[in-house]
C-alpha cells in the first residue's frame, strides 16, 4: 500500500479499494485492474485492502464509549487518516442480495464519524466534494448492477461527487486473465473510467 506522504500537489491521490474481505473476491480482482490504468492516467494509487483496517460493527453505543476516552476507536482512526489523504475513490463492490455488502456501508459510516481528537481527518469532510468511481462484479449476468445504484445514493449523500461512468461486470468468475478483464470492451472501459477520474480530480484542484 502506498500512501500520499510525498506525493506532489498536482498529483492526484486515490483511494483504490474492493468492497469485499474475500482473499479471492472477484471485486478485488476488478480493483487490481484498475491500477494500472490509474497510475498511466498520472495517479499515485492508494491501494487498500479492507482486511487489513478491521472495524467493529458500527454500534452508537460503542462510539461514544470510545469518545469518552477521547478519540473513536483506533482502527476507525488509522482509516481515516488514509481517506483524508485521497483526493478521489474508486471502489469495487459486490452486490449482496440487490445492494452494497454490509462490509462498504459499515466503512463509510465509521468513517464518517467525527472525531474530536483529530477533527481536519475525521468525519463527513473526508468525503466532501470528492470524486468517486465506481465498478461492481457478479458471478451474475446484471454484474452487481443494482449495488452500483445504492452505492451512488450513499456516496452522494456524504456530499461526493460520483462520476457518470461505471462499469458492471457480470459473469466476472470467468471474466479475468493475467490481471486484465479479458474483454477487451470491458478492459477499455475500465481505461476510460480511470482517465476520467484522474481528470476530474485535477479539475477540481482538490488537496487534502
Amino acid at each position: 500500500m502506498h500512501t500520499a506522504a510525498d506525493t506532489p500537489a498536482q498529483t492526484p491521490v486515490i483511494a483504490l479499494f474492493a468492497a469485499s474481505a474475500r482473499r479471492d473476491a472477484l471485486s478485488k480482482r476488478l480493483a487490481l485492474a484498475c491500477v494500472a490504468p490509474l497510475q498511466a492516467a498520472g495517479a499515485q494509487v492508494m491501494h487498500l485492502d479492507l482486511n487489513d483496517h478491521p472495524l467493529p460493527l458500527y454500534h452508537g453505543d460503542e462510539e461514544a464509549a470510545a469518545l469518552a476516552q477521547g478519540s473513536l476507536p483506533a482502527p476507525v482512526v488509522a482509516l481515516q487518516q488514509l481517506f483524508a489523504q485521497a483526493h478521489g475513490f474508486l471502489i469495487v463492490t459486490p452486490e449482496y442480495n440487490g445492494s452494497i455488502p454490509p462490509l462498504l456501508k459499515n466503512t463509510l459510516d465509521w468513517c464518517s464519524r467525527a472525531n474530536p481528537a483529530d477533527p481536519a481527518r475525521s468525519g463527513v469532510a473526508l468525503y466532501a466534494n470528492k470524486p468517486a468511481a465506481l465498478m461492481a462484479t457478479s458471478p451474475g449476468p446484471l454484474g452487481g448492477m443494482r449495488a452500483l445504484f445504492h452505492a451512488r445514493d450513499v456516496l452522494g449523500y456524504l456530499n461526493m461527487l460520483v462520476l457518470p461512468q461505471q462499469l458492471a461486470v457480470g459473469r466476472a468468475n470467468e471474466a479475468f486473465a493475467e490481471g486484465k478483464l479479458i474483454d477487451e470492451r470491458q478492459q477499455k472501459t475500465v481505461t476510460a473510467i480511470c482517465q476520467a477520474l484522474v481528470s476530474t480530480t485535477r479539475q477540481l484542484g482538490s488537496t487534502p
